[in-house]
């Protein structure tokens, strides 16, 4: 079985997902840019069964009605979402896993919501939603 591993950049929290994510795609809402500062956000999605935090315990935030955001209270890395819409997963940040480069997304969220002045040059498919 695989086993992807993470963390926060100063390695106070620590994770990691049991066998393949559910799925990996680009988020282009407001409320992502927003808590992350990026121009878009790429999520692994994952089941709340598969994952588990092996160092530290991150910091919450209620970001809006039914979303929990969680990031390192010592760094401020932004660790994962959470939502009342997707109750049984968890979604981290794709940026902070140790092999970034084999969680290729395959999907874009909310792409109505992008930024004009970001062009996205692939086929992945689009959602109308998250």
């Amino acid at each position: 079985m695989t086993t992807f591993k993470g963390s926060c950049q100063c390695g106070a929290i620590q994770f990691q997902i049991e066998g393949d994510p559910k799925w990996i795609a680009h988020c282009h809402c407001a409320d992502c840019r927003r808590a992350t500062g990026a121009a878009a956000s790429t999520y692994v999605g994952s089941e709340r069964k598969q994952t588990k935090f092996v160092a530290g315990t991150p910091s919450t935030y209620q970001s809006s009605k039914g979303v929990k955001r969680t990031f390192c209270g010592e760094c401020g890395s932004p660790i994962a979402y959470q939502g009342e819409r997707w109750p049984s997963e968890i979604h981290f940040f794709v940026g902070l896993f140790e092999r970034a480069e084999d969680l290729v997304p395959q999907a874009h969220a909310y792409e109505a919501e992008k930024l004009p002045w970001l062009h996205i040059v692939d086929e992945d498919p689009r959602k109308k939603g998250g």
